[in-house]
Parts: structure tokens; C-alpha cells; sequence
């Protein structure tokens, strides 16, 4: 069995490179079993076990399979795994109509009940910003945090009252240094000149969500600026500009809350109702 610590420090390694896996841990077992009570092993994003055991090649390549199925639903669950002759597990698979009995094809005769526990990285709130008091900015900070999303300010100048998670603050930072990934919410916040620059490094990126917090004027300015650069016509339909469920938002804090309501729906694969016209413009250009 692996030492504490070691195992402790290997997922650790893991989750600080927002990797997702999944702990399957024996609880508890019936017959005989090469795995016992407190085996760990770890399962990477493809399937493979990657570190530990829970007991061999047989009930790990169950469990590899039902890691996956975890890790898309994001919930833990307990799997039976039943080590049978090749006849009987034949037969258990037949008959079983429950997806967390899985039968194997082995000489042990015995059973072992294993705890699938998928770990996700945090969604990541992205806030681009300007500089300078944004109450918007703000208030984005600590919606995104009570939402449970790991909050991220990259602006020069903050004046925030809520401290995000992760601050970047240099004067000169290339965005297109960052490491940006599928399930980042990405808002700009920019106000002016630094919008199509900004949105043309996203174009770049794969994320889930990108908004402008922007006048219907400043929009129209900053598609014709992106079309100009050459940023594809796709990235720039995409744009949740400007950005914002319709709630007749006017406060800042109403404005966020349009945002992360925007952001929120999205991440559920919703459509919500925008006051948004880069759909507009991407049909009528010289608009």
C-alpha cells in the first residue's frame, strides 16, 4: 500500500495542474479479494490508473471504466465489482440491471466494494480589467467566489474590496501568456482601446465563455476593429457582447449579477435573453 504522504503528494501534483482524476478507494470487501479496506489508487482523465492499486489488473479495469463515467457527471458513487469465474460473471452481467454491479472474469470468488470519487478543478472566472475602481469589477470578484468559481483579476490597478484568488497585476502583462483553459468564464473589462487587442488574444484560446461589458456604440466599433485584424467571424459571433442576461440590470451590483447569470447559464448549456447585437452585426456589417 502506498505511504500517506506520497499519495497525498501525487494528487496534490495533480490538482495544481488542474488535472482532473478520480480516487477509487476499497471500503470493503466480501470473499476473497487481492485488494483489502484503504487501497487507493488514482485514475487519470484517460482511464489509466496512474498511481496506487485497488487490487489488481481485474477489478482495476472496471474501475478504470466507471472513473470516466464519474468524471462526467462529477459525482461519486460506490461500485460493487464482483470476481467471478468466467460462467458466473457471464451470467451476472446478463442478469444485473444495476450500472454500479460490475462483473469480472477472474478465479477469486469474492467481492469488493470500491468508492469512485472524481476530483474537477474549480471553473475559473477570468476578470480583465482596466484599472482603477470598477464596482462592476468588484462585485464580479465576489459573485464569482459565492458561486464556487476560482476568481482570477488580471489588471494592472485594481481597487477591489474582495480579494481574488489569483492577482496579476503587472503594468505590461501578455495575455496571451496565460494558460487558458475549456472551462474558463473569460469578462473584459477594459473599456476602450484595449478591446479588440484583448479579444483578439481569446480569439486564440479555447474557453467556454467570453464577454465585453461595452455601449451598443462601443461593440459596434470593436467587431469592425476585429474584423479588420482578421479575428474569425465564428470567435466573433461567440462574443456575449454586450455581455449580460436582460434583467433590466442598472446598479453595479445588478449588472453582475446579469453577468454571472449570463455565465451561470452557459455553463448548463443554456440560452438566456441578451440585449446583445453582435449577431446583428455579423448579418449586417456596414451597420
Amino acid at each position: 500500500m502506498l505511504k500517506v504522504a506520497d499519495f497525498t503528494r501525487f494528487i496534490d501534483g495533480l490538482a495544481e495542474k488542474r488535472e482532473p482524476f478520480v480516487v477509487a478507494t476499497v471500503v470493503r470487501i466480501h470473499g476473497s479479494t487481492l485488494g483489502k479496506p484503504g487501497f487507493k489508487a488514482v485514475v487519470s482523465k484517460e482511464g489509466r490508473i496512474i498511481q496506487g492499486t485497488v487490487g489488481g489488473v481485474c477489478p482495476e479495469s472496471a474501475i478504470a471504466t466507471m472513473s470516466l463515467e464519474a468524471l462526467k457527471t462529477g459525482k461519486g458513487k460506490v461500485v460493487k465489482v464482483y470476481l467471478e469465474d468466467a460462467r458466473t460473471a457471464l451470467d451476472g452481467t446478463l442478469k444485473s440491471s444495476n450500472p454500479d454491479e460490475i462483473y469480472v472474469e477472474t478465479n477469486c470468488g469474492g467481492m469488493m466494494e470500491i468508492y469512485v470519487d472524481p476530483y474537477l478543478p474549480a471553473d475559473r472566472l477570468v476578470l480583465i480589467g482596466q484599472g482603477g475602481k470598477d464596482d462592476v469589477e468588484d462585485n464580479l470578484v465576489k459573485f464569482g467566489k459565492a458561486l464556487g468559481f476560482e476568481t482570477i483579476v488580471v489588471d494592472h490597478l485594481p481597487v477591489l474590496e474582495e480579494d481574488p484568488d489569483t492577482l496579476i497585476t503587472d503594468l505590461d502583462y501578455d495575455l496571451d501568456r496565460f494558460s487558458f483553459t475549456d472551462s474558463d468564464s473569460v469578462v473584459v473589462l477594459t473599456k476602450g482601446e484595449r478591446d479588440a487587442g484583448v479579444l483578439e488574444v481569446l480569439s486564440k484560446k479555447s474557453t467556454r465563455f467570453v464577454g465585453l461589458l461595452a455601449s451598443v456604440a462601443r461593440v459596434t466599433e470593436d467587431v469592425a476593429e476585429l474584423r479588420k485584424r482578421g479575428v474569425p467571424q465564428q470567435f466573433i459571433e461567440s462574443i456575449h457582447a454586450p455581455i449580460g442576461v436582460d434583467i433590466g440590470a442598472v446598479s453595479p451590483e445588478e449588472i453582475a449579477l446579469s453577468i454571472m447569470t449570463d455565465i451561470v447559464a452557459t455553463k448548463h448549456g443554456k440560452h438566456l435573453p441578451h440585449k446583445t447585437i453582435v449577431g446583428e452585426l455579423s448579418r449586417n456589417p456596414t451597420r
